[in-house]
């Protein structure tokens, strides 16, 4: 499809400008990653089992700083540092 000389003249080469409207995204339709629904559930079942299982402390006792970076993806400028400690339902997983 996107080298169909039909579609495009001078199919062959590469213009990116002639892509912007007429282009199917890599992530998606046929294209699509196989394994993106299955890595959806297994990062599901970690953060669960992180929550469950361990508990979680702060490490310095000053107010949270939410001032966001400047970028494309919505990231903390100051990240949260934390320190975790593994329940007692840890050591029951997977010893039936």
């Amino acid at each position: 499809m996107q080298r169909d000389p039909q579609l495009w003249k001078d199919a062959t080469s590469f213009k990116p400008d002639r892509f912007d409207e007429e282009c199917v995204a890599f992530g998606m339709g046929r294209r699509a990653c196989l394994g993106q629904a299955m890595a959806m559930r297994i990062v599901s079942l970690t953060l669960g089992l992180l929550i469950q299982c361990c508990d979680w402390k702060r490490v310095s006792k000053e107010k949270l700083d939410m001032i966001e970076e400047k970028w494309i993806t919505l990231s903390k400028l100051i990240l949260l540092e934390a320190m975790c400690k593994a329940c007692p339902l840890v050591d029951k997983i997977g010893s039936y």
